[in-house]
Formats: C-alpha cells, sequence, structure tokens
C-alpha cells in the first residue's frame, strides 16, 4: 500500500485508493487490495479525498474504494460528495459498508456509487466486483434498442392481475409455484396470450433466475437504487425474457437488505408492472417486511404455502394473528397445501383435515408431490411444462392457470 497525500506524487503508478476513515478498521479490504493490485493503490482519508482526486495525479486512478461504517454515517453529505466528485472525473466507486441503514446506503447509491460490497467482504466479491467494472461498457442498460439483448420493450395502458405466493416456511415450493404458474399462465395459448412478468422479491437469496437458468441484470440494482425516477422503460431494461413469453424481473446479484426498498418503491414497481402486463406474480421472500402490507393490499390473490408439517402450522397461526392485530385483510390470504398426501391416503387425509380445522384455516389448493424431478427440473433452470410435462405437479399448475385465466377479466373477479 502506498499512503497518498493532496501533496505528495509517488513513483509507483497508482491504479486505485481506498478512502476511509481509518482503512485499518477493514483488514479484510487491506487484504483483498493487495491480493488485486499488489502494491498499486493508496489510501485516503475523507477529508483529504476531495483534493486529491481534484489533482493531476488522480487521472489514472481506475477505481476508488469507499469503506464506512456506522459511525460515518453522519457525514453523508461529506460520502456523497466524495462520490461525486470521482465520478465527475470518471472514476469508478466501490461502496463497501459494515452496519449502515438500509437508509443511508440508499443514499450513497444515488450518488453514484458503481458497486456495492457488505462488509466484512465474503470470500472473491471485492475481486468480482473490479472486474464487473473492468468489462467494457458495450453491453449497457441505455446502450442499445435491441430488446433481446438490452431488456424488454413494453407497452402501458393496462390494469394487470396482481398475484403473489410466499411461503409460510423454508422448503415448501413456493418459488416452484410461483414459477410455473408464471410460465404456464404465459404459454396457456398461442394466440392472444396473456402478457406475464415474474418478480422476485427475495432480494437477499430469491432463486426465480436459478430456477429459469437466467442471468441476473445489473440493471436490477440500478433501478432498486433510484426508484423514484422509474418509468416503463427503465423497468423494462431490467427484465430478462425467457423464451420470449415469459417476462422476469429478477433478484439482484449481490445480497441487499430487504429493507432496501420500502413500501413507496414496491408501490412504484407494482404499478409500473400491472400497467404493462396482464398478469404480475410476486414470489414473496419468506420473511415479514415493511413492504408485505404493500403487496398483500394490492393484490388480488396472495397464495400463502404451506406443508404438511408443525413448523408450518406454527407460522401459520403467527402469522395469522399478526394480521389480524393489525386489521390487515387477513381473508385475502388463499393456503396451498404443497406435498399433499394422495387421495387413497386416508390417514394422511386426516392430518390434513385435524391442521386445517385447528388453525381455522382452509386449505384452498392441494398440490401433489411431484416427486424428484420436480427438483431436477428446478436444478436444470427448466419450468415442469419443458422437463416433465406429465408430471401429476405441472397438471395442477395447468389447471390453476385456466381458472385464473377464466376469472381474470376484472379484479374483483380474480379476487
Amino acid at each position: 500500500m502506498t499512503s497518498v497525500t493532496p501533496n505528495q506524487t509517488d513513483p509507483l503508478p497508482i491504479a486505485a485508493c481506498t478512502i476511509s476513515r481509518d482503512v485499518q478498521n477493514f483488514d479484510l479490504l487491506i487484504e483483498d487490495m493487495e491480493t488485486i493490485l499488489g502494491e498499486s493503490w493508496g489510501d485516503l482519508g475523507f477529508d483529504e479525498a476531495l483534493a486529491f482526486l481534484n489533482q493531476k495525479e488522480a487521472e489514472g486512478l481506475e477505481f476508488v474504494a469507499m469503506a464506512i461504517d456506522a459511525i460515518d454515517e453522519p457525514d453523508l453529505t461529506l460520502l456523497g460528495g466524495i462520490i461525486s466528485g470521482a465520478k465527475a472525473r470518471g472514476i469508478k466507486v466501490v461502496l463497501i459498508a459494515e452496519d449502515v441503514t438500509p437508509a443511508s446506503l440508499h443514499q450513497l447509491l444515488r450518488q453514484g456509487a458503481d458497486e456495492f460490497v457488505p462488509y466484512p467482504l465474503p470470500e472473491g466479491e471485492l475481486a468480482a466486483a473490479v472486474e464487473r467494472m473492468r468489462k467494457p461498457p458495450a453491453q449497457p442498460v441505455h446502450q442499445s434498442q435491441d430488446t433481446s439483448k438490452d431488456g424488454v420493450k413494453l407497452s402501458g395502458g393496462g390494469d394487470g392481475v396482481l398475484i403473489a405466493v410466499q411461503g409460510l416456511a423454508g422448503g415448501v415450493g413456493a418459488t416452484t409455484m410461483a414459477v410455473n404458474l408464471a410460465y404456464e399462465l404465459a404459454t396457456m395459448r398461442d394466440e392472444n396470450a396473456p402478457k406475464v412478468c415474474l418478480i422476485d422479491f427475495g432480494l437477499q437469496f430469491g432463486t426465480v433466475a436459478t430456477y429459469l437458468d437466467l442471468p441476473r441484470r445489473e440493471a436490477v440494482l440500478e433501478l432498486l437504487s433510484d426508484v423514484e425516477t422509474m418509468d416503463g422503460d427503465s423497468f423494462g431494461q431490467a427484465l430478462v425474457s425467457y423464451e420470449e413469453k415469459l417476462q422476469v424481473f429478477t433478484s439482484p446479484s449481490d445480497i441487499l437488505p430487504l429493507d432496501m426498498i420500502g413500501p413507496t418503491e414496491v408501490q412504484a414497481l407494482l404499478d409500473v408492472a400491472r400497467d404493462h402486463f396482464d398478469y404480475v406474480i410476486v414470489d414473496m421472500p419468506n420473511t415479514i417486511v415493511q413492504w408485505t402490507e404493500t403487496v398483500l393490499n394490492e393484490a388480488q390473490v396472495y397464495f400463502a404455502m404451506v406443508g404438511l408439517d408443525m413448523r408450518s402450522a406454527q407460522n401459520t397461526m403467527r402469522l395469522k394473528r399478526a394480521l389480524q392485530a393489525e386489521d390487515l385483510p387477513y381473508d385475502k390470504l388463499r393456503y396451498v397445501l404443497n406435498h399433499a398426501p394422495k387421495f387413497t391416503d386416508l390417514q394422511g387425509k386426516g392430518r390434513v383435515k385435524r391442521m386445517a380445522d385447528g388453525l381455522g384455516i382452509a386449505l384452498d389448493l392441494q398440490l401433489p408431490d411431484g416427486g424428484r424431478p420436480v427438483a431436477q427440473a428446478c436444478d436444470h433452470g427448466l419450468p415442469l411444462a419443458n422437463h416433465v410435462p406429465k408430471n401429476p405437479l405441472r397438471k395442477e399448475f395447468v389447471k390453476l392457470a385456466a381458472q385464473l385465466d377464466a376469472i381474470g377479466n376484472s379484479d374483483a373477479e380474480a379476487a
């Protein structure tokens, strides 16, 4: 590492700089910078950063890595000014944050930071971020009007039906249902097929992109960082098309705080999606967050998926109490039992009835166990229709899609 000050030049070419209150507080950052750049990097404090960036010596900088923690949050104006100053000189910015509130992180990302990496640094994440920044700007979101490569061209004026799917326990198959229901809706007719958008709101561990073998676009993070300026064009640029039939808003490539977006941003995303699509399928995270209420209020149908086990029963009761305590539209939930017992399994049928009666709910939809082929389809990035079209679980999704489409002409009927 080379110490850099505004009045100092160094014979070694400086390719990058860290900017922090004290870089020694970020020992993993020092190790990664040395791995990536050897000795060709320097360190700046916040107070001296802007002065150095305005000097001629800064012209050779490839990027700066700004490392902050909770103590630095009162200085957001200064930090934002440094990011803006670096961007004005054409210098890339990696934001590295530890214990920083989502609001502060959102504000700094809007100032123009190119990449965000949480601290402690995950293995190889800084190197991956630097590699992404080094790619030539041949494929940015705004570069081309070719929608096959750079998003989807949308036409507005619609009033789409919003369908949400949330698992009340891990592994109950919520994402599998969201992906396959969206695909069946999008492919149910050769002519006048509905326009369907699938949104993955699992900002941390969303797997819709994995289940359809789709790339995670950088435009998703850009859009989530600046939802206020979003319009139909920018939303379309963040979408990825599957077989030119289904449009998908994937989760970001990096792990983000679930409250990086709030009810206002989620409302805006849903409004734009419904304006441009006939059906909007939302794959919700298992966690209840501030904007869960927004989706619940806006959705015509809200599927809550459970399994025939104690954890699902306990979580269902917790959710029921929470929604009723807040006077939220609890009756909008439609419970879906996955891996339901077969028709001939009388003992299993008895357990289902006891579970429903004990919780005071109706299991409106019971999906059969599709077996190992379902997991294989997910691993291969294929909808069930393309992998095992005769699977009993796939047949249930076809029926459900047909029922929804039959009553999807108005919000009232869909509800």
